[in-house]
C-alpha cells in the first residue's frame, strides 16, 4: 500500500471536498501520520471516510474513531490560537489531540476508558506530541476540578449541550462537539463573550460516537 497517496487522496477527495480548505489544516494531515494513531491490523483503513472501532490488546472496547473528515472539520471550525489552552472529551487514538497540539499552546484531554486514555498516551509519546497530558477520569464529571479553558472540544456526541462544560469556558472561550438523537446529530459551536454570554451556532449535520456518560435529553413526560 502506498500510504502516502493514500494520504493525498483522502486530503484531495474527502476532506478538500467537504469544505476543509484551510491550508495549514490540510497540511497537517501531511504532517501528523493517522496511520500511526490507528489500531493493530487497521493501519491500512486510516485513509477510509468512516469511524473505525478503537481496539486495545486485540480487544473492542465499545468505542470508535471519528472519520478524518470530521476530525479536520473541527480543527478548522475552531481556528485556534498559540497561546490557547485546550479540553479535550474523550481520547479516541490521540489522533484529533494530535492535530489540535500543532495549533494551541497545551491540551488536557480526559478519557473515562483506562484502556483507550492508555492507547492513546502511547500514541501520543510514539510520535514525539508532547503538548498533550491525558487523564483518566469522566470529562463531564470532572469538568469543574479540571478548572477553566480556552477551548473545550468534545471528541463525540452527546444528546444535549453539556452545560458542565460550558460552565468552563473562560471569557471569549468556546466549544464544539456533536450534538443530537437519532438520527440528527450536528457539529455545533458555542461562543462565550466577555460578558459570559452565550451564542450557540449549528454548523453542520454529521454522525459521531456517543461519549460515556454525555449528558442525554430528559424523557417526555405527559
Amino acid at each position: 500500500m502506498n500510504l502516502e497517496k493514500s494520504r493525498f487522496n483522502m486530503i484531495e477527495q474527502q476532506i478538500r471536498t467537504w469544505n476543509v480548505l484551510n491550508q495549514s489544516v490540510l497540511d497537517l494531515l501531511f504532517l501528523v501520520k493517522r496511520e500511526q494513531f490507528m489500531p493493530t491490523g487497521l493501519e491500512d483503513m486510516a485513509f477510509t471516510d468512516c469511524e473505525l472501532p478503537i481496539r486495545v490488546h486485540g480487544k473492542n472496547t465499545g468505542q470508535f474513531t471519528m472519520s478524518p473528515k470530521l476530525e479536520a472539520r473541527l480543527v478548522q471550525e475552531l481556528q485556534l490560537a498559540p497561546h490557547e489552552q485546550v479540553l479535550q472529551i474523550g481520547a479516541g487514538t490521540g489522533y484529533l489531540a494530535a492535530l489540535l497540539a500543532q495549533k494551541c499552546s497545551r491540551i488536557t484531554v480526559t478519557e473515562f476508558n483506562p484502556d483507550v486514555a492508555e492507547f492513546a498516551r502511547q500514541n501520543l509519546e510514539k510520535n514525539q506530541i508532547t503538548q498533550v497530558k491525558i487523564i483518566q477520569c469522566c470529562g463531564f464529571k470532572s469538568a469543574a476540578s479540571l478548572g477553566q479553558f480556552d477551548v473545550i472540544v468534545q471528541a463525540g456526541r452527546s444528546e444535549v449541550i453539556p452545560d458542565m462544560l460550558i460552565q468552563q469556558l473562560k471569557p471569549n472561550g468556546r466549544f464544539i462537539g456533536i450534538i443530537g438523537q437519532d438520527p440528527v446529530h450536528r457539529a455545533t459551536l458555542i461562543k462565550k463573550s466577555a460578558t459570559q454570554v452565550t451564542s450557540t451556532t449549528p454548523l453542520f449535520e454529521t454522525t459521531a460516537f456517543e461519549l460515556p456518560n454525555a449528558p442525554k435529553a430528559k424523557a417526555f413526560q405527559f
